[in-house]
């Protein structure tokens, strides 16, 4: 007989009380022992409320076997080396260890420790190290991020089992049933530690500041890789899990005729608003948000009269605005929040399409041009700004009227910003579109449009500008038989559990 599954609607209160929720629940439970399978926020309305998707179980059931190491004895002559240690790189190596096959990890930045010094000299001094930034070392561009783990990739792996690992290493418990879960920039550090403490535990290897720079390759498969401080890592197979801003891998293949190629991603802007403003436009409320609901999000998308797709992106509610430039001489920003996401701002990526039609100037890059036309405007921010990690910013409605803001609002982005007209920043096809799409999203969330918000650009590494082809079945390279690219880096994923599965899928393909 199956199990019973109830849905429930509760307050705010009730939901996120623990006292009070315990008490609401038993008038369905009945005193049953049960567990939650969904919990989802309903601001429709002006009363909001909370939906639970809640399943009646018995004793033994009340507390599910969720996912713990279980690793095969290793051989010495099975091995796997990763290059890469972000959520594709991790989830690689556990699959690994759980089939026997010890995995080698080169990582080109370092660990989470180390790694933050770094963050702390690009964020107060401005000095960009280009091994250990926001977007290189342990855990990759997710472990100092937001931590959604929201995906759309549910038919691609097991959703589920990535959760479930990720609560084993500390994650909270809430990740396994909340519709947008997500673990918090403050957590996820640890997270990551713990991550690669198991993978060692295993028998598995992580090293870190080491950095390929070139491939040995003989009869279609890469033998050995070569270090930057001259040293060979030599084995059978390969995955290259490098991540989306990894671009001298870009340059490697493409001098080595490794077959590549030209991909759209998405470009623009972080616009930044007072999280109040987005608490009042969706929950319906005046002044400060109810104490038990969590600071709201949006997602917005528009279509283009120049046939360009204009979207919010990695929505931070109750975060900051960060530089994640992974050279110097160049701009790029990216969002974040902490568990609590009790920032008084709220940032989201505001982005438009690009494709071939953008990259006419460096058609002589082939493969690259996408590449090269991200770097250019990365570049001309810098220029714009002042060359230092001050990002170029204009207030929304100056935007809208195409003036130079005289006086910008507060920021959560620490190194400053710059007074410009983004009209000189982003290319002509970009500028018209997103200009059409902040008017529609002044007209889908009224208040959205206000002089309390403003760009700060740019947001340009939404995704990899160059994807790595693989075969449909085997995931291996068509070229390369024993090199298999992986995750965001590759064109195949885009957020931490999407690349996590694709991880996980070519570590099995591998296997």
């Amino acid at each position: 007989m199956e199990n019973k599954i109830v849905e429930v609607t509760f307050s705010p209160k009730e939901a996120f009380d623990e006292e009070v929720f315990n008490q609401k629940i038993l008038l369905y439970t009945k005193g049953k022992p049960f567990k939650i399978l969904k919990r989802s926020i309903d601001a429709r309305k002006v009363e909001v409320k909370v939906h639970f998707q809640i399943e009646l179980v018995n004793d033994k059931e009340s507390k599910p076997d969720l996912w713990k190491p279980d690793f095969k004895p290793l051989t010495d002559d099975k091995r796997a080396i990763i290059i890469g240690f972000g959520p594709a790189g991790m989830f690689a190596a556990i699959t690994c260890l759980e089939n026997g096959i010890k995995p080698i990890i080169l990582e080109r930045g370092k660990d989470v420790r180390e790694r933050r010094r770094d963050l702390a000299l690009l964020t107060k001094e401005m000095i960009v190290n280009e091994d250990s930034n926001y977007c290189f070392g342990e855990g990759g561009a997710g472990t100092y991020s937001d931590g959604k783990l929201y995906t759309r990739a549910t038919k691609r792996g097991n959703v589920k089992r990535i959760l479930e690992i990720l609560h084993y290493h500390g994650a909270r418990e809430e990740i396994l049933y909340d519709a947008h879960p997500h673990i918090g920039t403050n957590k996820l550090p640890s997270v990551v530690t713990k991550i690669r403490e198991t993978i060692e535990n295993g028998g598995g290897e992580v090293h870190f500041n080491l950095r390929v720079t070139d491939f040995k390759i003989e009869k279609n498969k890469i033998r050995g890789v070569v270090l930057a401080n001259g040293e060979t890592v030599e084995g059978d197979h390969f995955i290259l899990a490098t991540g989306h801003s990894a671009r001298d891998i870009y340059k490697l293949l493409n001098d080595k005729k490794i077959q590549i190629e030209a991909k759209p991603y998405a470009l623009g802007v972080r616009i930044e608003h007072p999280q109040q403003v987005i608490d009042q436009i969706q929950y319906h409320c005046i002044g400060e948000r109810s104490e038990w609901l969590p600071a709201s999000s949006y997602s917005l998308k528009h279509q283009a009269s120049n046939n360009r797709g204009v979207f919010s992106f990695c929505m931070c509610p109750g975060g900051f605005i960060v530089p994640a430039a992974t050279s110097p001489g160049e701009i790029v920003v990216n969002g974040m929040s902490p568990s609590k996401r009790n920032s008084f701002f709220a940032n989201s990526g505001t982005v438009v399409t690009v494709d071939q039609r953008d990259f006419k100037k460096y058609e002589k890059y082939g493969s690259l041009a996408g590449m090269y036309f991200q770097q250019e405007v990365e570049q001309k921010a810098c220029q714009i700004a002042g060359n230092t990690q001050v990002a170029p910013a204009q207030r929304l409605t100056d935007f809208m009227n195409n003036k130079i803001s005289g006086s910008l609002p507060p920021t959560s982005y620490i190194p400053g910003l710059q007074s410009v007209d983004m009209k000189e920043l982003l290319p002509e096809g970009i500028y018209t579109a997103l200009k059409e799409g902040v008017k529609a999203f002044g007209k889908k969330m009224k208040g959205y449009y206000t002089e309390e918000a403003q760009l700060v650009g740019v947001e340009s590494r939404t995704s990899a500008p160059v994807r790595i082809p693989r075969d449909n079945e085997k995931l291996h390279h068509p070229q390369i038989i024993n090199l298999f690219p992986c995750g965001e880096g590759a064109g195949y994923a885009g957020g931490i559990v999407s690349a996590a599965i694709d991880g996980t899928r070519c570590a099995d393909a591998l296997i």
